[in-house]
């Protein structure tokens, strides 16, 4: 189905996110003389400046601030449109964009999206990837209708339901000391090399929180290097630069491969965390969003199992802050 936005529109859209003519351009596979042609002539329409063009970079306007509002409102009521339209006949259409921790954006997502494709292959989907910071910021900016991610959000602005359980592990080398050990006490934990992932990371977060439940506080960890992905985790413990905690689902196709790195238990201690779905607060969704929500949770609901009092307690509590 064909977009149903005017042009006009998509082409200041694009420049007002981009905050750049070029970039613009770039986005929309046009010319920037192009891309200019049409802001100007919506300017005209209008009989208001859209941008400020007089310093290094543009800026909107108030009016351009306004109708940027407006606009994005008009895209997903319009896009909303195109999949109530589509579904009459049974046959769901339109553009999707997602957003996830790069966890679930590398091991999760992928299966699930080619299983929503195979039953809706008119459904363009978009994907990003960013740490759990980085996923709330887009939800609560609009820039994507679904967030995945792998911690809490800080945020009050989006709301947030369990969808997957996963569980994090230790791994350290093959050929470390560790490795044919059935687990290790916490005073080893804190007096061995650790891998982390960066501030910001979801993974990071649930790991820090269970450690000091568990009382390992940040301060008495040897945490050596941190890394932005859980792929740059893997290749540095096999590399023999440290120990790190990972999801389960990272490793699934390691473990049944072989791999070069095994997985030690702690005493005591097992770090379990539910994967989240987050939308931006507000009236309940519609459209393609709800769709692949509705689509997402019936297909994990076998594998989330029993949510955990604690984190059940914590999602409702998130919620009802709105």
């Amino acid at each position: 189905m064909a977009s149903l936005e005017n042009f006009r529109l998509v082409v200041f859209r694009a420049v007002a996110e981009q905050l750049s003519f070029r970039k613009a351009a770039e986005e929309l596979y046009l010319t920037q003389p192009a891309v200019s042609l049409q802001i100007k002539a919506l300017e005209e329409d209008l009989g208001v400046q859209l941008f400020d063009r007089t310093g290094a970079q543009i800026t909107l306007t108030e009016a351009g601030a306004v109708l940027l509002r407006y606009a994005v409102q008009v895209n997903a009521l319009l896009a909303e449109a195109e999949h109530e339209i589509a579904a009459v006949s049974g046959d769901h259409a339109g553009h999707l964009a997602l957003g996830a921790s790069t966890t679930i954006a590398q091991y999760v997502l992928p299966r699930l999206i080619g299983e929503f494709r195979k039953q809706h292959p008119r459904v363009q989907l978009t994907l990003i990837s960013g740490n759990t910071e980085q996923i709330v910021s887009a939800v609560e900016k609009q820039k994507i209708a679904l967030g995945f991610i792998e911690g809490p959000p800080r945020s009050r602005d989006v709301k947030v339901e369990p969808f997957l359980l996963d569980e994090l592990v230790l791994i350290v080398p093959a050929a470390h000391e560790w490795a044919e050990r059935t687990s290790v006490s916490s005073a080893e934990i804190r007096t061995t090399p650790l891998l982390m992932r960066e501030r910001g990371s979801g993974t990071r977060q649930v790991i820090e929180m269970a450690l000091e439940r568990h009382g390992m506080k940040r301060g008495s960890l040897q945490i050596v290097m941190e890394l932005d992905s859980t792929e740059a985790i893997k290749s540095a413990v096999e590399a023999g630069l440290g120990a790190g905690f990972i999801s389960r689902w990272a490793i699934a196709k390691d473990l049944r491969l072989g791999n070069s790195f095994k997985i030690v238990e702690v005493e005591g201690l097992r770090i379990r965390r539910d994967f989240l779905v987050t939308c931006a607060a507000g009236p309940e969704a519609h459209g393609l969003q709800e769709e692949f929500r509705r689509f997402l949770v019936s297909r994990t609901s076998a594998q989330r199992g029993t949510p955990r009092v604690t984190q059940a307690k914590a999602v409702a509590t998130h919620n009802k802050r709105k």
